[in-house]
């Protein structure tokens, strides 16, 4: 017999499959064929065997991320080209002997790199490790005995037992299953737990379908079960999360890139200048190379910003303490900026959108559709009629069926330090918190009617059935389950005089498609009397002959807050996409509720699987609503917004979210319901979950990028001015107005703590009304360069001016540079309260009052500067001279007249074209 090629290398690949755990599809493989593969055995492992197999495939553990020490958050702080630059600048003056100016640029330098280790090390403490995932201790079958051991010690083919409240410890598949329910929220984003059973699903089944496996980090809500470990460590499903987190490349934020692109241009444009006159200098005037090199130094050290790196980090740190205030953890400075400029927030929907706590929202009997009010498992709300309260009391069958969803129940709800939360199944809690809005006190029902016998819930037959007695000597069943099952097990209904009457199948099922349209779980309540002698419940007993008291439709209800918060996402030009693991018809119906645009089309995963990449950037870009994806489909879409030009924020809690919220131009993580791994991944962290922060936070960013761009406003102007005024003294053969060491202490004194005030300023009013900046906007946009270039030369000019009218009156030379730099530095006080109002004029009593740090910041350079001047140990270091009380008022009186110089600027500008936006971006 003649076998082909392709065929051996088929059936070659398969054997590989089936040899290969991490490759084999385990929820398509009966529990005969699992048993096989992983060679173990219902009745469990032996020691022996089990003891080789943790030698071989390792601990059942996640590997720690790796964390930068100490010393390499640092030294991370010194990772900037400007910063650089002071430090060669250091090295340089260092060499000549300037000691002054070398200790003040490395204090400087040093200043910034502590501001921003010491933040960064306080968010890192906030934080919790991946690790914290996997379940401390597990119950397996070693040796034909059920023992507890450490999770980390399980191997594959352990099986292991599930009960309420465990947390799953490793990739297992189901064996048994006895009503078994797994909260899977963490890594699907749904909401409500899954139905497990033995039964094998389709190959391409998605992730929150695969229904005969449970997964690593979920949680068990309800029934009881056993698995045989398929796969552990770093093979589980959040373990192959964890490794794509190690290839998700990062992304710089728009700010950062920003700065790079600013500190290389400054950079080069000083140093070709400072070439160009070096060149002059000694080969065209004949001065001698050491004067001409120091002048250069100079030249080199009036244009360099010195104190912007450090203006940088003060004006974010202020933003990540106002976002503090708001319990929200930055755990990198730029961070808060970057969201400033964010275009597009992608979000997870479960826990971050919604409130991850079922409710009843409807309730359907035989005549009416009621609506319940009140958000959580909290006993809080009423139950409404035709947007009506009504009397719950005049509608006697909401009592019945109040009673059948506390009764038919395992669950119960508690107030736990203020906050109300389920003990069981969400679903079952819903209704126990529905019964008591109804006018049941749940506990005091159950003593009245103790019950005698259950049928468990089994997603084979979709219901759960109890039985109880009653003090009054009667007995009653009551069933819970699937709308269209329950159904078909009833003969009747209550109508409204709670009388039976013959069931109305087609209107109970038309009912349960219109709430299940609304995004709503549908639940069916039924009820029949028993015998008080009986004490055991049978599925023939419950089969055939029930009267169906209603239908309950419950949801993940959007938080309140998450519905403000988007409205103002969009008025600030954001676009909010929900992104989510749930069906297609929650999700949808959900994204209405938040008011979300076009809500109405969703693509799902399956669909996402079946577009190339130009044909999902351009489906990303229109559609807002993404359902049933998985980690790859959430990391595709981020990408695919980011490769069409958007600035995208990811928000998110569970497992299934980390690789997006790393790739993500800023990823934000919930704090309290967030899971470590989303947590780690994120660079901020909501401590109190609230969607309503994110923006806040985007104000907070875009009010720190428009006092940064004021700072840079600010201080180019003053560097170029003293450059200007260098330059024209090389070219023309003229002394320095001001001296090298004079330039150092106006950039790092007087400069930035004038430029520090502005760190301080207050949001525009209309600064979460303006569309967000571009990502690849440069800082130094046409009206900053315009602003540079006249002011440097009106700043030369006074610079100039002052020292030449100084030396026609007489003045030393010392005395002349001494009124020079104080000429300066009143300019620069004036122009603060120029640059504070861009758009409006300065000639106001807003602007002339200014605010609290902008009077300290003028009345501590107030100080400093008489100290400049009269102070003789400031006379020794800058060789500076007293000034008279005339030569003072004549330098005072420059800067009125330089703010009415820029106030005509103003009215210029808003004259020949649109007025200057808020952003300084014109």
């Amino acid at each position: 017999m003649t076998i082909h090629r392709a065929g051996i290398s088929a059936i070659a690949s398969e054997i590989a499959t089936e040899r290969d755990p991490a490759k084999t599809q385990w929820h398509e493989r009966s529990v005969e064929e699992v048993l096989s593969l992983v060679d173990g055995e219902t009745s469990g492992l032996s020691s022996a065997v089990a003891a080789e197999r943790l030698r071989t495939d390792g601990p059942n553990r996640l590997p720690e991320p790796p964390r930068a020490g100490p010393l390499a958050r640092f030294l991370r702080q010194f990772h900037n080209l400007l910063i650089y630059v002071l430090l060669a600048a250091a090295t340089v003056t260092a060499t000549l002997g300037h000691l002054v100016d070398t200790g003040v640029i490395l204090a400087v330098v040093c200043v910034n790199a502590i501001i921003g280790f010491v933040q960064e090390g306080k968010a890192e403490q906030a934080l919790s490790a991946i690790k914290n995932m996997l379940a401390p201790e597990a119950r397996v079958l070693r040796d034909g005995r059920r023992v507890l051991v450490p999770a980390e010690e399980l191997v594959r083919g352990d099986i292991v037992a599930l009960e309420p409240g465990d947390r799953v410890p490793a990739d297992l598949r189901v064996i048994a299953s006895y009503g078994l329910r797994i909260q899977e929220a963490v890594l699907t984003g749904e909401s409500v737990p899954v139905d497990k059973s033995t039964t094998p699903v389709d190959q391409d089944a998605s992730l929150g379908d695969r229904r005969s496996m449970a997964f690593s980090g979920a949680l068990v809500a309800a029934g009881a079960g056993r698995g045989i470990v398929v796969a552990t460590g770093t093979e589980t499903e959040i373990g192959r999360i964890s490794g794509m987190l190690e290839t998700v490349e990062t992304t710089t934020t728009p700010l950062l890139r920003q700065m790079e692109g600013f500190a290389r241009t400054i950079t080069l444009a000083i140093l070709a200048i400072a070439t160009l006159i070096l060149m002059f200098g000694y080969f065209g005037s004949g001065m001698s190379f050491r004067d001409i090199f120091m002048a250069v130094v100079g030249l080199s050290v009036a244009a360099i910003p010195e104190g912007l790196p450090a203006i940088l980090t003060v004006t974010l740190a202020i933003g990540v303490q106002g976002m503090a205030a708001r319990r929200a953890i930055v755990r990198r400075l730029p961070a808060i900026e970057a969201l400033g400029s964010v275009s597009v927030i992608c979000s997870d929907k479960t826990g971050t959108l919604t409130r991850n706590e079922m409710t009843v929202a409807s309730v359907a009997t035989a005549r009416r559709l009621f609506h319940v009010t009140g958000a959580g498992y909290g006993p809080c709300g009423n139950v409404a009629l035709e947007g009506r309260d009504i009397d719950v009391s005049v509608y006697p069958l909401l009592g019945a069926l109040a009673r059948g969803a506390i009764l038919c129940n395992d669950a119960d709800i508690a107030e736990i330090r203020g906050t109300w939360s389920v003990t069981g199944d969400p679903m079952e809690g819903a209704l126990v918190s529905f019964g008591w809005k109804a006018g049941h006190e749940p506990d005091a029902l159950r003593l009245a009617n103790p019950r005698a016998d259950a049928i468990p819930f089994d997603a084979a037959h979709r219901f759960m059935a109890t039985l109880h007695l009653d003090r009054e000597g009667g007995a009653a069943i009551h069933v819970k389950g699937a709308p269209e099952r329950v159904i078909a097990m009833c003969a009747s209904q209550y109508g409204e005089g709670n009388n039976r009457e013959p069931l109305d199948p087609e209107y109970w099922v038309r009912r349960a498609e219109e709430i299940a349209a609304s995004g709503q779980r549908v639940l069916a309540i039924a009820t029949r009397k028993a015998d008080p002698a009986q004490r055991t419940l049978s599925f023939g007993e419950v089969d055939g002959d029930l009267t169906l008291l209603g239908l309950l439709g419950l949801i993940d209800p959007p938080r309140e807050e998450a519905v403000a918060a988007v409205a103002e996402c969009h008025a600030a030009g954001i676009r909010v996409k929900m992104i989510t693991g749930d069906h297609a018809g929650t999700a949808s119906a959900i994204a209405r509720s938040l008011g979300l645009e076009n809500a109405g089309e969703v693509l799902t995963g399956a669909e996402i699987d079946r577009l190339g990449d130009d044909d999902l950037r351009r489906a990303a870009a229109r559609i807002n609503v993404f359902a049933r994806t998985s980690p790859e489909h959430k990391l595709r879409l981020v990408e695919a917004l980011q490769a069409g030009g958007a600035a995208v924020a990811m928000t998110g809690d569970g497992v299934n979210d980390a690789p997006a919220l790393k790739r993500a131009d800023i990823g934000v993580a919930m704090g309290r319901t967030g899971t470590a791994a989303a947590k780690e991944a994120a660079e901020i962290v909501l401590a109190d979950d609230n969607f309503a922060t994110i923006a806040e936070a985007v104000r907070a960013g875009r009010t720190v990028y428009d006092n940064l761009k004021k700072a840079i406003v600010f201080l180019l102007p003053v560097n170029g001015g003293e450059a200007l005024a260098l330059i024209l003294a090389l070219l023309l053969g003229l002394t320095l107005p001001i001296t090298p060491v004079q330039v150092l202490w106006v950039n790092m004194v007087s400069s930035v703590v004038l430029a520090m005030a502005l760190a301080f300023e207050g949001p525009e009013p209309d600064i979460m009304r303006r569309p967000p900046r571009r990502a690849d906007e440069p800082i130094l946009s046409r009206f900053v360069l315009w602003r540079v270039g006249f002011v440097s030369v009106l700043f030369s000019s006074g610079i100039f001016g002052m020292f030449t009218l100084a030396q026609a009156q007489g003045a030393s030379l010392e005395e002349a540079r001494t009124m020079a730099v104080n000429t300066l530095v009143v300019m620069e006080i004036f122009y603060l309260f120029s640059v504070r109002f861009l758009n409006t004029t300065s000639l106001s009593l807003r602007a002339i009052l200014g605010t609290r740090p902008v009077i300290f910041a003028i009345a501590a350079v107030t100080l400093l500067q008489l100290a400049f001047t009269y102070a003789p140990f400031m006379e020794a270091f800058f060789d500076t001279r007293p000034l008279s009380l005339v030569q003072g008022l004549t330098i005072v009186a420059i800067g009125p007249l330089l703010l009415l110089v820029l106030e005509i600027e103003k009215r210029v500008l808003r004259g020949s074209r649109p007025a200057v936006p808020r952003s300084l971006n014109p």
